[in-house]
């Protein structure tokens, strides 16, 4: 069992530190939370905290006001020593002073020329990209032909658009491993959006424009995508 300290830099609680709280620990305003925030904005159980193959993972449980980590909504994530928990109107620093110094002090330790894409933006932890998929009922092909007009839709474990089944998500993954999933695909998400942002459409709609710097951004992020597809069946490629 491993413990967890937050400290309150924002809220109703300000200035509280919850010290080596045993995990996992549940975060709301309610009687009964290991962690309680007096906070109107906080459900009653809020979030999780748990440990899974050495990372600690967060959870939202279906919150009303949903949770960031440093200032991104998400519904799975890793959390690192100095990573900021937005729930409510509390803003939450993971850590105690002597665990983000030691990360800190970590983090100044690495190159950044050689740091591997595997390791993060950070080059922390081991490869991210080694959950195998299900077997399921796609196009051998996996033709790119979508009609995005067509109805998104999904089933217990598939995706589909209209009639079309996409690639099955992995399944029976670790909280550790769905978290790993869920910030790659984040990661990647965001990357698209920062490219795409500038983009300029002819006033008859028929053609989009895009700066090259943009371009640039969106070959990247194909990069990474080959790079993580590649680790699936060979791991060690991340070493390369």
């Amino acid at each position: 069992m491993a413990n967890v300290t937050f400290q309150v830099l924002e809220g109703v609680d300000k200035g509280r530190v919850f010290r080596e709280l045993p995990t996992p620990v549940t975060i709301g305003r309610e009687e009964g939370n290991v962690l309680r925030l007096n906070d109107e904005r906080v459900s009653r159980f809020h979030a999780k905290v748990q440990l899974d193959a050495e990372d600690f993972i967060i959870t939202d449980l279906e919150s009303t006001n949903g949770t960031r980590v440093n200032g991104t909504v998400v519904q799975i994530r890793r959390l690192r020593f100095g990573d900021r928990v937005s729930i409510g109107r509390s803003l939450l620093l993971f850590g105690s002073n002597e665990e983000i110094a030691a990360r800190m002090a970590s983090l100044e330790s690495v190159d950044p020329l050689t740091a591997s894409v595997s390791n993060g933006a950070s080059g922390e932890g081991p490869a991210t990209v080694q959950t195998r998929t299900v077997p399921g009922q796609i196009d051998g092909d996996l033709n790119f032909d979508l009609n995005v007009q067509e109805n998104l839709s999904a089933t217990s474990d598939a995706l589909f658009i209209g009639n079309r089944a996409l690639p099955p998500l992995p399944q029976k993954m670790t909280p550790s491993q769905a978290a790993r999933f869920a910030e790659i695909l984040d990661f990647l998400h965001r990357g698209l959006i920062c490219a795409t942002e500038n983009i300029q459409a002819k006033d008859d709609g028929t053609q989009v424009n895009l700066p090259y710097p943009d371009w640039q951004r969106i070959q990247a992020v194909q990069m990474l995508l080959a790079r993580y597809l590649r680790a699936v069946t060979e791991p060690d490629v991340l070493e390369q």
